[in-house]
């Protein structure tokens, strides 16, 4: 079974199901893209995962390394046998990759992680009132 933490103390990537879920708390430099994206490639073969979801609503802006690495890591994943979305953009860092002419090819975005998670099979399950919210796969 493989941890949550990667080995490098990078980004934590967790496991739900068949859905991998992490997310970008900083930029990234060369050497934390490369780090984060051997690690998300190495679990989507470990855990057989069909999803992923990658949170960059702690992101207050997004470089062209940033988006190139968002595509390129999209596309192996794609390869792999997983879809990619990409939750919780905030609304000035979609504004700014439009201004720089940026474009996010082939990936998927979601609002939020919640609609990301919908997105990837999950439905939150109806609950009693006064109970937390229930996730389970469709």
């Amino acid at each position: 079974m493989s941890t949550p933490y990667p080995r490098d103390g990078g980004v934590p990537i967790l496991r739900l199901g068949d859905v991998l879920v992490t997310g970008l708390l900083n930029e990234l430099d060369d050497k934390s893209a490369v780090a984060f994206t051997d690690e998300l490639t190495e679990r989507i073969v470990a855990d057989s995962a069909r999803g992923v979801l990658i949170d960059i609503s702690r992101l207050e802006l997004i470089d062209s390394f940033v988006a190139r690495t968002l595509m390129e890591l999209t596309t192996m994943a794609r390869l792999l046998g997983a879809r990619v979305i990409v939750a919780g953009m905030r609304p000035a860092v979609a504004i700014t990759l439009v201004e720089l002419g940026l474009r996010l090819t082939g990936v998927e975005t979601a609002l939020n992680a919640e609609a990301g998670l919908v997105a990837l099979g999950w439905q939150r399950m109806p609950q009693p009132s006064g109970e937390a919210p229930r996730v389970s796969l469709r």
